[in-house]
């Protein structure tokens, strides 16, 4: 992490009285999406639930992360649950595309990963979707929650496992208990 803002840190001192070399500069250009990831990867390592853990596979590159949520209760309590997170060009005015890359019986995550989380949303009718004030923070923050008190089976992307839920409650939490131990250990 610490790289990339060393990088603009040594960019903005590199820039002196000379005649600026537009190739050169070129080069040295930092996205504005990159510089507003360095201090939103600072805040969310300081702000990280107890049960998330974020790993950057290249450090110099904050715009793609792993989450791994391991929840301390409820169904989901003892699975281990990998998710990758890919910020575009175009953040903050668009929202991280995330994916859940464990296999999961879940009523808002579908075993192909796709996640319904209002704030992943670019338009949400509820007017909970993203916006540009939203953080990385808020990201993680929400997808944690989705194994606690965001876990919906009202308006579910996996209908057969909110419906499981609806007809056996029993029978949902041993299937939940199958897939941990078969995907998420």
């Amino acid at each position: 992490m610490l790289t990339l803002a060393s990088k603009l840190k040594r960019d903005d001192g590199v820039r002196g009285p000379r005649a600026p070399n537009p190739a050169a500069e070129s080069t040295r250009r930092v996205s504005v999406r990159d510089k507003l990831l360095v201090k939103e990867v600072a805040e969310l390592e300081a702000n990280l639930p107890c049960t998330c853990k974020v790993n950057f596979p290249d450090p110099n590159k904050l715009h793609y992360f792993q989450l791994t949520v391991t929840p301390d209760e409820g169904y989901y309590q003892g699975g281990k649950f990998q998710f990758e997170t890919e910020v575009p060009d175009a953040y903050n005015m668009v929202p991280p595309k995330v994916k859940c890359l464990t296999r999961i019986w879940h009523p808002n995550i579908t075993e192909t990963g796709e996640i319904c989380l209002s704030l992943l949303r670019e338009h949400s009718i509820d007017g909970t979707g993203w916006a540009p004030t939203r953080t990385l923070k808020d990201v993680v923050w929400g997808l944690n929650s989705l194994f606690t008190d965001l876990l919906n089976f009202d308006d579910p992307l996996n209908i057969e496992a909110a419906e499981h839920h609806l007809r056996d409650k029993e029978d949902f939490r041993n299937k939940v208990e199958d897939y941990i131990k078969r995907y998420a250990r």
